[in-house]
């Protein structure tokens, strides 16, 4: 190695260290307190377009007391980000204590399984009717792709309300196993329960990554030329992972508060996305033909950072003829159906299961067999 290139290298890695020492004696950043947060609306738009503003913004007071409880917990705006090993673990203990508290409200058994290979909990409601021992419901749990938020949350009162029992798929997870190994598990879950019932007595829906798995799932079930099911469920979600929508730089997962960086330019997840072409059709349902997907429906709300997703994804179905219908919760965060406490969020349920049972109540009962 010359001389000077040696100079020049050895004084490069000098540097380098001196900023890493430097950043790592560094604090770190301090939440807001009262005090500092700003009490009046500012706005600056420059001449990209882009905003940089801040707003007052109260609680709607149509709100019941405990959603205005939840919008108002506090949440530091400033910190490190959380490691995936703590996200998975504070998810896994959240939904252990979820499962307590809808099984409270909402009795019904839980079975773990394996269908098609996949690993799946099937939800069993007491005392189903004659009518509902032919139609099954496939949830694709939430959990940003990364870990389970939702398999309890989601499938638990669904199957109490329906009255019908609840596949729920714990498909593999990124960042090691990216896409398309999650709608590969759906796919494979979904192929065995047409071995036993009608594509037309299934209904698959799911609440944030689902809801995203679920129009995959739909697109690839298509282009597999396999019956697609009676209905479709999805619960804030998207379908465009190579053009980021407004709400996700407005809002965090808890809406309003909590930690928010200016997303990144391009594809968004790129740990679920992995090194596929973010403009895929299955990957992005946006890009696909959705002429001829079934009745769907669309759930989200007012400051869920997956607003923009949900809305876009619901056009572009309308687009395609598909029967379509969109419901907004005003001012509630992400995925706030989770939430037993919450009044809303029991509508909001209640609301998904008349949806499905609506959809299945025109098709004709067949005798029951068991899953295999």
């Amino acid at each position: 190695m010359p001389k000077t290139v040696r100079h020049l290298f050895a004084a490069s890695l000098f540097l380098l260290l001196a900023f890493f020492t430097v950043a790592a004696q560094e604090p770190a950043p301090k939440p807001t307190t009262a005090a500092e947060a700003p009490s009046r609306d500012t706005s600056f738009i420059d001449a990209e377009g882009t905003a940089h503003v801040t707003r007052v913004v109260p609680v709607p007071e149509a709100l019941s007391p405990e959603a205005r409880k939840s919008l108002g917990r506090a949440e530091p705006d400033q910190g490190p980000p959380q490691s995936l090993a703590d996200r998975r673990k504070g998810t896994d203990a959240y939904t252990a204590r979820a499962r307590e508290e809808w099984v409270k409200i909402c009795p019904v058994t839980i079975e773990d399984r394996t269908i098609g290979g996949v690993p799946v909990h099937v939800v069993t409601p007491p005392n189903i009717e004659s009518g509902n021992h032919d139609r099954i419901l496939l949830n694709l749990h939430g959990g940003g792709f990364n870990s389970d938020s939702g398999s309890y949350t989601e499938s638990i009162p669904i199957a109490s309300y329906t009255g019908m029992k609840v596949i729920a798929v714990l498909y593999r997870l990124a960042p090691e196993y990216p896409f398309p190994a999650a709608v590969d598990d759906s796919v494979a879950v979904y192929k065995e329960l047409i071995k036993v019932y009608k594509p037309d007595h299934i209904v698959i829906y799911g609440t944030s990554a689902g809801a995203i798995l679920t129009a995959e799932v739909a697109v690839k079930l298509k282009q597999l030329g396999l019956s697609e099911p009676a209905g479709l469920g999805i619960f804030s979600g998207m379908g465009d992972f190579a053009r980021p929508g407004d709400s996700i730089s407005m809002y965090a997962l808890r809406g309003l508060s909590g930690h928010l960086d200016p997303p990144e330019k391009g594809a968004h997840d790129p740990q679920y996305v992995g090194s596929t072409d973010a403009k895929d059709p299955v990957l992005s349902p946006v890009f696909a033909d959705l002429h001829g997907l079934p009745p769907t429906l669309f759930v989200t709300s007012g400051r869920d950072l997956l607003l923009s997703g949900t809305v876009n994804l619901h056009r572009a179905f309308v687009n395609a003829g598909v029967d379509a219908r969109l419901v907004v919760f005003d001012a509630l965060t992400h995925a706030f159906w989770y939430d037993p406490k919450m009044p809303e969020a029991i509508e909001a349920n209640h609301m998904i299961a008349d949806f499905i049972v609506k959809t299945l109540s025109n098709k004709p009962p067949a005798p029951e067999k068991a899953v295999k």
